[in-house]
């Protein structure tokens, strides 16, 4: 059996998105604080940042990653979701095979 699939109701996609997106982000927190605590071992030249501002900015960073990813992964789900809304009514929405 093909259903159409025409309309995506924009705020549960953004949901769903920005969630994913957020836990996502989650796998990546270590490999950015492995790098930011590789990154304050380097010496420092004239003008660079000390290594405890370099490692707290580093840690802090990737601590807002997820929270980025999130809000990203929402707003992208809410223009896409109604971008696809849009060109379904014109062209009709994607064919899918279901038992």
């Amino acid at each position: 059996m093909t259903k159409t699939l025409t309309r995506i109701a924009p705020l549960q996609l953004a949901k769903v998105l920005g969630v994913a997106y957020g836990a996502i982000a989650l796998i990546f927190i270590p490999f950015f604080v492995i790098a930011a605590l590789v990154g304050s071992m380097v010496p420092s030249e004239a003008g660079m940042p000390t290594a405890a501002i370099s490692l707290t900015l580093g840690i802090g960073l990737s601590l807002a990653l997820p929270i980025f990813y999130g809000i990203s992964g929402f707003i992208l789900g809410l223009i896409g979701s109604a971008v696809y809304n849009l060109i379904a009514k014109w062209v009709g929405g994607i064919q899918v095979e279901v038992e």
